[in-house]
């Protein structure tokens, strides 16, 4: 999928061709919307399998001789909670080329549609490194919305984990954990990536692009302190979670001792009384009737002792 947008005095308006100053969204293109952007927009093929390869990290190239500047992003991706990885990282390939910015992405992500919602009212596609840099800025701001959402999720998760004797909900925060380390990684490779973007001043002719990149680089820098802040918190939580379903195993094993030992002693009884042997007030007219009260009194002997124990 193709689109072209361009900002126009009101608002972002979506166009049926690419002109200068425009911004081109390309999603999971097909072979033919490939050859038209390396054909007609003159964009190098590489640059774009670059960013459609899941495993590529973050980066800056740039060429003066082909007039190029591209720059890779991880950006947070949602891909629901019924899978191994519910938030997960994909690549979000920048391309800055002949007077047009073009975004390519394998999938449709939030963070571009906000840019096409008219969030930010400073947006210009023809202003292209600062349109570069509010997508950095929605990158870092979905990442901190998705590290709530996460800290929301493992929270519902441990209340039900206090009472829990299965594994359900501790592999749940497994999942979690494989999101914060996912996020942990892009986060540190983005930042290095905008370092770099700061070094080589690309943004710098404009005061406000300079002040926006440090905002930026601010708002990405709170999104790794909270991914860390996450994982120690989610690591030692697994940790005592495990002692705590163990434990609750360990009471249930208690009381079903204790439920085995009580039972057996009227059976014991029972058994006793049940031989063709001479017994105690076997011929007593109220033998069945004392045959039940020692039971009653041996079980409730142990059901005392046993709640003394705490075992009940």
């Amino acid at each position: 999928m193709i689109k072209y947008y361009k900002t126009s005095e009101q608002a972002l308006v979506e166009l049926d061709s690419p002109i200068t100053g425009a911004w081109i969204h390309v999603v999971d293109p097909t072979p033919e919307e490939i050859a038209f952007l390396t054909e007609k927009i003159e964009i190098d093929h590489d640059l774009i399998n670059y960013s459609l390869d899941l495993d590529e990290m973050a980066r800056i190239e740039r060429d003066d001789d082909e007039g190029y500047t591209f720059i890779l992003l991880r950006i947070p991706h949602y891909q629901g909670d019924h899978v191994d990885v519910p938030y997960a990282t994909v690549p979000l390939g920048i391309i800055i080329v002949d007077g047009v910015v073009v975004t390519v992405c394998r999938y449709e992500t939030d963070i571009l549609k906000t840019l096409t919602n008219g969030k930010y009212r400073g947006l210009k596609t023809g202003k292209r490194y600062r349109f570069v840099l509010y997508v950095f800025l929605e990158t870092a701001i979905r990442y901190l919305a998705h590290l709530r959402a996460i800290n929301k999720a493992t929270e519902a998760l441990e209340d039900q984990l206090q009472k829990s004797t299965r594994n359900r909900e501790v592999l749940a925060l497994v999942k979690y954990q494989k999101s914060l380390t996912y996020f942990a990684t892009a986060l540190r490779s983005n930042e290095v990536m905008m370092e770099r973007v700061q070094r080589m001043k690309l943004f710098n002719q404009y005061e406000e692009d300079a002040d926006l990149l440090e905002d930026v680089i601010t708002e990405n820098q709170q999104a790794i302190q909270m991914t860390g802040i996450a994982t120690e918190i989610l690591s030692g939580m697994m940790d005592a979670f495990a002692s705590i379903i163990s434990n609750n195993l360990n009471g249930v094993m208690k009381v079903l001792a204790a439920l085995t030992i009580i039972l057996n002693l009227p059976t014991i009884v029972a058994s006793f009384y049940g031989m063709n042997v001479d017994l105690p007030f076997s011929h007593s007219p109220f033998a069945f009737v004392i045959v039940i009260g020692i039971s009653l009194a041996l079980t409730s002997v142990a059901v005392f002792f046993f709640v003394k124990r705490d075992w009940f």
